[in-house]
């Protein structure tokens, strides 16, 4: 591939870009767009009247906003985990600014006069020769290089030990926060043992009561749920319902087509009505009749009197028999994935060893498309295998499109299968949070995106056409060396296509757009308060991020051009997802940071493979001082990687034992135990389903139109609001928190 092939794929995604990026600046102004693009700040009502003129001029104005939005906006808005998100594009933006720097002045002129040839003008140059393959066999210029790779290390590990010192800070702020958290004062149970004499609520208090009868406060049993039980509930208490009012009648049958006809239909159905309306306001209609439609799983969730007490007892074991009586900390109400809960515990197992086969099965499977895109970058082998493109082959502008812009194109397009996939994995692993199955989802997709995208590409389009097995697991560092030059020119077109235009169809939101427009056009349907339910695809997003960042490390020494084009893939980023968490997703829960271990963890990661590939390269080009040096390069990544786990990791996996006993004893100094206590009875309330953010909204007087200027100049509502005090100060019932 030439400079002219990746411009044209560069000029495409720009256009691409340009086109999207203008639109959305226009339909972000749309009164009809309000819940598209403003869907966190529905509940904004300060009004600003807007020149018709204005509505239909593209304008940056939500740069400007994005850019100087500050993170306590940004945590009020999407929580800790959008901050953490933040932090990853911040620390990328940091680290390879200075590498784009550092490789600009040491590493391509090195590169691209690293042998004595005839340089044609720069758009015609093949990309190769900007690469380390132009560099000669023994050049003593190599310890620009490994110059290059310490100073790229140094930054990342430095940059690193800082955003997890800094982020592990900000999670003990979560943690310590004004407002009591419920989850740090309940534990998960699982593992019930069964008895045909008592219930599983018996037999949780019977435990507790016995063995922890100073601590415990007391329990709240999990039901089974789900779409298909709540029908087959419902449909159980309105047959009985039906039969009970029919038994009035002396000539009806308790069928349903005969109580819908005897002493007339309307009478039937008005007295279920009326004994529904007589018990509103007292309990909730999926609360009536226990014994019928509630049933009881083998989990629940145990409250303690204070912090400390729940962790000791979250994290002892209970009893010689560790499958029973199994004890986790409770994920927040808000966060809590109820369909799992009734998972029995000793399937748990299974279920994460069919998800592994199945997720390697995937894996093969894919196979099939990443070849046939390999196979696009190859145009001889293409013309042999479909003589009839040969006449098509030989221009230039089709040559410059199939190779410098459709294999990346067709991979992305296959990869979009990939999220919703593995997140359906994470489900049937068995979950017990929503973000903890979204934070397995953003591991599967990162493995297998990396695998995929640079593994097998790697080794697809260059090492299996040159070996047709490995000799030997020491000759990895060296076929990596070879093949990964080569293939550097694909990944840059991968960064455009995957990078660029993502964020334009991101900021669109272009699945919203045509659902709003086919429901005002097509269905008439008038409503601004349409359900804007979109969370933050943390497990599509934080993948993509750090498979970015893993192609330009391996990428920076061995091919510098990829890095102004992920650069600037990072400020656009930068400001897109900031626009995106302040105005358009919303924050149903929080995860507390979870997602940075994951991050730093994949940025070491990538850290060991590029000094991997590049003590192969050292080793092909002969040059034993830059090899030498690149060694204790690998032992200080491994050992710095070891102080950061010991350090921070433990944090972030567990309560400290001292901060809780610190909130405990505060509380108490001000009296707060017993209205904490109150509020733990509901706040594990399974059967609701309303969130305190729907609760707010709902009881909002707004009775005239949006507009998205409204929204933008409105006061916001912090994150703190979407906790205990938004149902309180509305004198709600504490009932209708979403468990």
């Amino acid at each position: 591939m030439d400079i002219a092939a990746l411009l044209t794929s560069a000029g495409i995604n720009i256009a691409l870009c340009v086109v999207l990026f203008s639109l959305y600046s226009i339909l972000r102004k749309q009164p009809s767009n309000v819940n598209v693009y403003f869907g966190r700040k529905l509940n904004c009502w300060h009004s600003r009247k807007v020149d018709l003129l204005e509505r239909f001029v593209p304008s940056p104005d939500w740069v400007m906003k994005a850019w100087e939005s500050t993170q306590d906006e940004i945590l009020s808005s999407g929580g800790l985990d959008a901050v953490v998100f933040c932090r990853m594009l911040v620390f990328s933006i940091r680290v390879f600014s200075v590498a784009a720097v550092i490789c600009a002045v040491l590493v391509l002129p090195v590169n691209y006069y690293g042998r004595d040839r005839i340089h044609k003008d720069i758009p015609f140059e093949s990309l190769e020769v900007f690469t380390i393959e132009n560099v000669e066999e023994g050049s003593r210029w190599l310890w620009a290089h490994c110059l290059s790779l310490y100073i790229i290390t140094l930054t990342a590990c430095s940059l690193l030990y800082f955003e997890y010192k800094t982020i592990t800070n900000l999670r003990l702020a979560h943690i310590t926060g004004s407002q009591p958290n419920p989850s740090l004062f309940a534990i998960l149970v699982r593992g019930l043992p069964y008895s045909s004499e008592e219930s599983y609520s018996d037999t949780v208090k019977k435990f507790f009561s016995y063995y922890y009868a100073s601590t415990y406060l007391s329990h709240q049993i999990v039901y089974k749920s789900g779409a298909i039980q709540k029908l087959k509930d419902d449909a159980e208490y309105m047959c009985e319902m039906l039969s009970r009012n029919c038994s009035r009648e002396p000539s009806c049958k308790p069928s349903f087509t005969q109580c819908y006809f005897c002493g007339g239909s309307a009478n039937s159905f008005k007295i279920i009505s009326n004994e529904i309306d007589s018990i509103h306001g007292r309990a909730s209609y999926k609360d009536m009749h226990l014994d019928a439609r509630k049933k009881e799983c083998g989990a629940a969730f145990v409250f303690f009197k204070s912090r400390y007490a729940a962790l000791m007892v979250a994290q002892n074991l209970q009893t010689s028999n560790p499958m029973l009586w199994v004890t986790d900390l409770a994920p927040e109400p808000h966060d809590v994935y109820w369909s799992n809960l009734c998972i029995p515990y000793r399937q748990l197992w299974i279920r994460k060893i069919a998800t592994l086969v199945a997720s390697i099965t995937f894996v093969l499977v894919f196979l099939i498309p990443v070849t046939f895109v390999q196979g696009l970058t190859q145009l001889k082998k293409l013309e042999k295998m479909f003589p009839f493109l040969a006449g098509i082959l030989q221009k230039k502008f089709m040559i410059q499109l199939v190779t410098g812009y459709l294999p990346s194109v067709i991979l992305v397009l296959f990869l979009y299968a990939v999220p919703p996939v593995m997140m359906l994995f994470s489900e049937v692993e068995g979950s017990i949070s929503r973000s903890g199955r979204k934070k397995s989802a953003c591991c599967k997709v990162l493995y297998f995106t990396i695998w995929n995208v640079f593994f097998v590409n790697v080794f697809a389009g260059s090492v299996i056409s040159q070996l047709s097995v490995f000799t030997s697991i020491t000759e990895l560092p060296a076929q990596l060396a070879k093949a990964v030059p080569v293939q550097a020119t694909f990944f840059t077109t991968y960064v455009l296509s995957s990078g660029w235009a993502s964020l334009a169809f991101e900021i669109m939101q272009l699945f919203p757009l045509f659902c709003n427009l086919f429901q005002r056009f097509i269905l008439k349907f008038q409503d601004d308060s349409l359900d804007a339910t979109l969370t933050f695809p943390y497990h599509t997003e934080v993948p993509r991020i750090l498979l970015f960042g893993f192609l330009g490390f391996t990428c920076s020494i061995l091919a510098p051009l990829i890095l102004p084009f992920l650069l600037f893939y990072f400020f656009l980023a930068y400001l897109v997802y900031r626009n995106q968490i302040l105005n358009v997703y919303i924050t149903k829960y929080d995860g507390g940071g979870q997602l940075w271990p994951i991050a730093h963890n994949t940025t070491v990661f990538s850290l060991l493979v590029t000094q991997v590939i590049a003590l192969g390269v050292f080793g092909i080009k002969r040059s034993t001082v830059a090899s030498g040096f690149t060694v204790p390069l690998l032992i200080g990544t491994i050992l710095f990687h070891q102080y950061c786990r010991q350090r921070f990791l433990p944090v972030f996996k567990n309560n400290a034992a001292q901060v809780l006993i610190d909130m405990d004893r505060r509380d108490e100094h001000f009296g707060r135990k017993e209205e904490i206590f109150e509020q733990l009875r509901s706040a594990y309330c399974q059967f609701t389903t309303s969130s305190p953010s729907e609760c707010f909204s709902s009881h909002q007087g707004m009775d005239r139109v949006r507009t998205p200027e409204d929204l933008e100049t409105g006061t916001e509502i912090s994150q703190k609001d979407t906790q205990w005090q938004v149902p309180r100060s509305l004198n709600l019932d504490k009932s209708v928190l979403d468990g």
